[in-house]
């Protein structure tokens, strides 16, 4: 694919509002991720009875965990509806998480916050599948490639931005915390609105029947994807569509 095709995909609506709510999704899950360990680092906070190390550690686990446990579920929900509406819940639910989040920061609730982390990475686990199946259905097969990598180059600026954004918001304002909770707040709205001019994208089998058991599922989709080396291996080794790129 041309490279002035690749980013002529940026004046299409078919891309543009997609490719804008989830930049905006992972640029605000970093700022509320570094956020969190550089205020606890700052502070030098113990929660649970653990030090700074160790919740820093903690902080990544928690985001972590809900790709193992629902990624299954999340690829069969994907599957199942329509993908603009979906991508327009799980914006909302971005609204409602970061909007108690700030509440916590203003309070400093740290077990609250690390709750509100854990949901976090449930919202990302359920908008993942739904990210990467768009992609098929709305760009010819000629735009894949370039379309992919709009997308993954994308959300790793949003990731540094986000790293970058996060710590600065609580190193200038440690205090209130005023300036951190106004990003979280203002771009979880902003990728909302973007949302919203995603196209309609049906559901591609609307008639499926959704195995709601975590460990059945996750060992039905890896056997299927060891039958097609082209699938297992790149399940494996590719950062975009395992647990690496957690955004």
């Amino acid at each position: 694919m041309p490279e002035s095709k690749q980013f002529s995909l940026l004046k299409e609506r078919r891309f543009a509002p997609f490719f804008g709510t989830q930049f905006l999704g992972a640029f605000n899950d970093n700022i509320f991720r570094n956020g969190l360990i550089i205020l606890i680092t700052f502070q030098g906070v113990k929660v649970f009875g653990l030090n700074v190390s160790d919740l820093a550690n903690v902080a990544a686990g928690l985001f972590m965990l809900p790709f193992f446990l629902f990624s299954a579920t999340a690829g069969q929900i994907a599957d199942k509806y329509e993908k603009s509406r979906l991508i327009r819940i799980y914006k909302t639910v971005e609204i409602g998480i970061m909007l108690l989040a700030s509440a916590a920061f203003v309070t400093q609730s740290y077990p609250i916050l690390f709750l509100l982390l854990f949901l976090m990475g449930c919202q990302s686990t359920f908008f993942g599948p739904v990210k990467y199946a768009y992609l098929p259905q709305q760009l010819a097969t000629g735009e894949l490639v370039g379309g992919n990598a709009m997308v993954e180059s994308g959300t790793y600026v949003a990731i540094m931005l986000g790293l970058v954004v996060g710590g600065l918001s609580v190193a200038i304002n440690p205090d209130t915390l005023y300036l951190l909770v106004s990003f979280l707040i203002g771009i979880a709205i902003l990728g909302y609105l973007t949302s919203r001019a995603i196209p309609v994208t049906k559901a591609v089998d609307p008639e499926l029947q959704i195995n709601w058991n975590l460990f059945t599922e996750s060992k039905r989709i890896i056997g299927f994807a060891r039958e097609d080396r082209n699938v297992f291996y790149p399940f494996w080794e590719f950062p975009g569509s395992g647990f690496l790129a957690l955004p």
